[in-house]
């Protein structure tokens, strides 16, 4: 069973019809962006390499093998 339908059913074993329906409302005003709270932002889902990098621990070569090579 996927998240979401799991987390529906939870909701309904716990809360009652009143209190369901004012979660609803509670949902729609967030996602109206009529309320004060924000939901999760979801960049880092999309874009999961964004500045994901580290620092190579090896300095960088000074000369060419080319050169080292004599």
């Amino acid at each position: 069973m996927d998240k979401m339908p799991r987390f529906v059913l939870w909701i309904c074993s716990k809360f009652n019809k009143e209190q369901i329906e004012f979660i609803v409302k509670e949902l729609s005003a967030v996602l109206n962006n009529q309320s004060d709270i924000k939901p999760k932002d979801d960049f880092k889902e999309k874009n999961p390499n964004y500045r994901d990098f580290y620092v190579d621990p090896a300095p960088p070569l000074t000369e060419s093998k080319k050169n080292s090579s004599h």
